[in-house]
């Protein structure tokens, strides 16, 4: 049942490029894998950097427990005098 008319067949499209042309070929292979090898060494420096402030801030908050016990002990050796 056909409501608005006859049909017509759709055309099948033809291959008009040669597929092989059309391929990234052997220079986006190798523009893909630099840009792997760059995300990666990114990846790995930005890991060494968060991992180095994290050990600053480690090394701070030891630093200040360390100055916080030095100054309480010194109160309490000046409250005794």
């Amino acid at each position: 049942m056909i409501l608005f008319g006859e049909s017509t067949p759709i055309p099948t499209p033809s291959m008009t490029v040669n597929p092989e042309s059309v391929t990234p070929g052997f220079p986006g292979f190798a523009l893909i894998v630099l840009i792997v090898v760059a995300v990666i060494l990114l990846i790995w420096d930005m890991n060494r950097r968060i991992r180095r402030v994290r050990y600053r801030e480690e090394v701070r908050e030891e630093l200040d427990a360390e100055e916080a016990a030095l100054r309480a002990r010194d109160e309490g050796d000046d409250t005794a005098r």
